[in-house]
C-alpha cells in the first residue's frame, strides 16, 4: 500500500493508467491537515472520459436520454448554465447530466423546455448539483425538481473548507485541475462553441467522485446529518415563491449619492423605462444602461439631447438611440406632484447594526454578545459562521427577543426564522444566556 495521501492516489493512478474516477477506498484526510501535493501537481481535466456529446435537441434525442438515466445507476450529477450579466431572464441555456451506466448528456432547453420525462426516469435518485440554490429555479422552470439532493459547495462550508469552488475542491480532493474559462460566458449564444461544450461536459465529470469524498469527509466529522437537514432545506426551496421587493430600483449601484426626493424619482423613473426594455429584448438591464448612467442623469436632471449624451454612461450607440426614452422619463419625473414623490421607506426589522448603540444600547449589547457565541461555536465546529445560523437571524433576536426568554421560546423564534433542528442544538441555550446578560454599562 503507498503512503500516497488517498485523496491525491486517484492523480496518481491516472497518470500510471488506472481508471481514476472509481470511488475513493479510504476516507479522506482531516480537512486541517489537507491532501499532501503531488511532484507533478493536478492532472489536467481537458476531455470527458466518453468524449464531448453533442447537445440534445430534438424530442428523439430527449427520448433517448430519458432511457439512458433512467437505466443507469446512482447519483445524478446536474448543472446548469445559464447567460447571466447578458440576457434579463435567468432560465437555462444549458442543462449538463452525467450518471453512472447513462454517461453524460447536454440538453439544450431552447428548442426542449419541457424536461419533466427526464424529472421522471431519475426521480428516485439522489441528485448533486454545486452550489445549488444557484440552479434550481431555472432547473424547475424546465420541469427538473429534485426529490434528493445532495450540495458539493454546501457539503464543503459545512466540512470547514476554506476554498468552496467546484475547480478548487475538485483540485484539493480529486487532484485534477478543472478550468473556469467559460463561466461568464454568453450560453445564450448560438452555435455553442465545443470548447464551451466540453467545459460544460467537465463540470459533471467528477461531481459524484467529488460528492463521495466529501459525503466521507462529514461522516467523519459527524456532520452527516447536519448536511442531510441542509439539503432538505434546499429540497423544500424550489416551491417557495420568490422574493418580490416591493422598489426594487432602490438598489440601483450609486443610489446614495443622490439625494432629494425630486432627484429619486428621476432614477425610479429611469429604472423602470430601462426595466421594460430589458424585458422586452431579454436584455440584461445593464447592457441597455448602465447604474451610473441612470445616477449621472438623476444628479444633473439634463433637459435636452445634446446635454444628455455628454454624461457617463450615455456615449454608447444603443443608449443614444433610447435617448428620448430617456429624456421622457426624466420628465415624467419632474412633473411629478410632490406628494407622488419618493418617500423614505419603512424599514421592516431591525436597523443597520451600526445604529444600534444610538438607537438601543441594551440591544446593542445582546447583539454583540449572540454575535460572540455564534463564532465562538461556529470555531469549534470549524463552520462558516453565516453556516451556522443565518446573520439576520440573529440581528432579528437580539432587536426584538421573546418577552420570556427560555431555551423552548428562543428556539420558537429560531426556527420561524428558518433555522434547523442542528442549528439549534447548538446554539440555543448559550444564544439564551447571552439574551438575559447585562446590558452593557451606561
Amino acid at each position: 500500500m503507498t503512503d500516497e495521501p488517498p485523496l491525491r492516489r486517484r492523480a496518481a493512478e491516472s497518470r500510471t493508467g488506472n481508471e481514476p474516477h472509481q470511488p475513493p477506498s479510504a476516507a479522506p484526510e482531516p480537512v486541517d491537515a489537507g491532501p499532501e501535493p503531488t511532484v507533478d501537481g493536478p492532472v489536467p481535466l481537458t476531455a470527458p472520459r466518453e468524449g464531448t456529446p453533442e447537445p440534445v435537441t430534438t424530442e428523439a434525442g430527449l427520448a433517448e436520454v430519458v432511457a439512458r438515466f433512467a437505466a443507469g445507476t446512482g447519483p445524478v450529477a446536474l448543472d446548469a448554465e445559464r447567460a447571466s450579466g447578458y440576457r434579463y431572464s435567468q432560465r437555462a441555456y444549458l442543462v449538463q447530466l452525467r450518471r453512472a451506466g447513462a454517461g453524460t448528456a447536454l440538453i439544450d432547453p431552447l428548442p426542449l423546455p419541457d424536461l419533466s420525462s427526464l424529472d421522471l426516469a431519475i426521480a428516485d435518485a439522489e441528485w448533486v448539483l454545486h452550489a445549488a440554490s444557484q440552479d434550481l429555479t431555472c432547473l424547475a422552470e424546465v420541469g427538473l425538481r429534485p426529490r434528493r439532493l445532495f450540495d458539493t459547495e454546501l457539503a464543503a462550508r459545512l466540512a470547514g473548507f476554506e476554498r468552496v469552488g467546484l475547480a478548487a475542491l475538485t483540485e484539493q480532493l480529486l487532484g485534477f485541475s478543472l478550468e473556469k474559462h467559460h463561466s461568464a460566458a454568453d450560453w445564450s449564444s448560438r452555435p455553442l462553441p465545443e470548447s464551451w461544450l466540453t467545459y460544460a461536459a467537465l463540470d459533471v465529470e467528477m461531481l459524484t467522485d467529488l460528492r463521495d469524498v466529501l459525503d466521507a469527509e462529514l461522516a467523519r466529522q459527524g456532520k452527516s446529518a447536519w448536511a442531510a437537514e441542509e439539503f432538505a432545506a434546499l429540497v423544500r426551496s424550489v416551491d417557495r415563491p420568490p422574493r418580490v421587493r416591493a422598489e426594487p430600483w432602490r438598489r440601483t449601484s450609486g443610489i446614495h449619492r443622490v439625494r432629494g426626493a425630486r432627484a429619486q424619482a428621476r432614477i425610479r423613473a429611469l429604472w423602470y423605462a430601462r426595466d421594460q426594455i430589458a424585458a422586452r429584448r431579454d436584455a440584461a438591464p445593464g447592457r441597455v444602461l448602465p447604474d451610473s448612467a441612470i445616477v449621472a442623469a438623476a444628479e444633473l436632471d439634463p433637459k435636452d439631447e445634446k446635454t444628455l449624451l455628454t454624461l457617463p454612461g450615455f456615449g454608447g450607440r444603443s443608449v443614444r438611440r433610447l435617448a428620448r426614452t430617456w429624456l421622457a422619463a426624466l420628465d415624467d419625473a419632474r412633473g411629478l406632484p410632490d406628494d407622488a414623490l419618493p418617500v423614505t421607506p419603512v424599514v421592516e426589522g431591525p436597523p443597520p447594526p451600526h445604529r444600534w448603540a444610538e438607537r438601543d444600547p441594551v440591544a446593542a449589547g445582546r447583539l454583540a454578545r449572540c454575535r460572540e457565541v455564534v463564532v465562538r461555536i461556529a470555531g469549534e465546529h470549524a463552520l462558516p459562521p453565516e453556516n451556522l445560523i443565518a446573520p439576520d437571524s440573529i440581528r432579528r433576536l437580539a432587536w426584538t427577543p421573546p418577552e420570556e426568554v427560555t431555551e423552548a421560546t428562543v428556539a420558537e423564534t429560531l426556527r420561524g426564522f428558518g433555522a434547523r433542528e442542528w442549528q439549534l442544538s447548538l446554539l440555543v441555550p448559550d444564544l439564551t444566556a447571552a439574551l438575559a446578560g447585562p446590558a452593557p454599562a451606561a
